[in-house]
């Protein structure tokens, strides 16, 4: 009888065990299939702006074609975004949440570039300040800082979900199932210290 009864302890602890790790496992898969999305959303804005960046700067240069003496802030500032635009683009297929080192330095090159626009259309608006007359100037200006609010927005939704994520996976017991699936924390994104700082340009 003893032998019956140890058999059925077990036997319900099994399943108990089974229902409680299937569970778990859904909810986590799940969970960091929102992760997933999220960057996928932040990814897509983050490759808008790298597509825009070329006509802005292509626009810049057929209007200012005329000139006769070259700007050296300008031509300083574009040769600073070209730097930083082709880093982001070297590290833009190795990035991924499920690899923090590579996730962390693909978002601070993301940051770089942002920062190197931002100085590159400053220095512009002090050279040519007839551009901003110029509708196709303006119309690109403002398709890019739409494009800057959008990742501003995804940024959030992906801390977000993230935040989610990583509390599920820390959590008892979750995270004795998460440890044995193979489901790890996520990265956040880190502050821009030099965001704190409005860039300058110096004339």
């Amino acid at each position: 009888m003893k032998k019956y009864i140890f058999l059925g302890v077990l036997a319900l602890i099994v399943i108990i065990l089974f229902f409680s790790g299937r569970g778990t496992y859904n909810s986590m898969v799940t969970l960091e299939e929102n992760v997933d999305n999220a960057w996928a959303k932040v990814e897509v804005q983050y490759q808008r702006r790298m597509d825009l960046i070329p006509n802005i700067v292509e626009t810049v240069k057929g209007y200012a074609a005329h000139e006769s003496q070259t700007y050296e802030n300008v031509t300083r500032a574009r040769a600073g975004l070209t730097d930083a635009y082709n880093e982001a683009g070297e590290l833009k297929n190795s990035a991924t949440p499920a690899d923090p080192a590579s996730f962390e330095k693909y978002n601070a090159a993301q940051d770089r570039l942002n920062r190197a626009l931002d100085i590159y259309v400053n220095a512009v608006r002090e050279a040519y300040p007839e551009l901003k007359a110029n509708t196709e100037f303006e119309n690109l200006q403002t398709v890019l800082e739409g494009t800057e609010n959008r990742i501003a927005t995804e940024r959030g939704r992906y801390t977000d979900v993230v935040k989610e994520y990583n509390v599920a996976v820390k959590r008892f017991p979750a995270n004795l199932w998460a440890g044995i699936f193979g489901f790890s924390a996520k990265p956040q994104f880190k502050a821009d210290e030099a965001a704190a700082t409005a860039p300058k340009v110096q004339f």
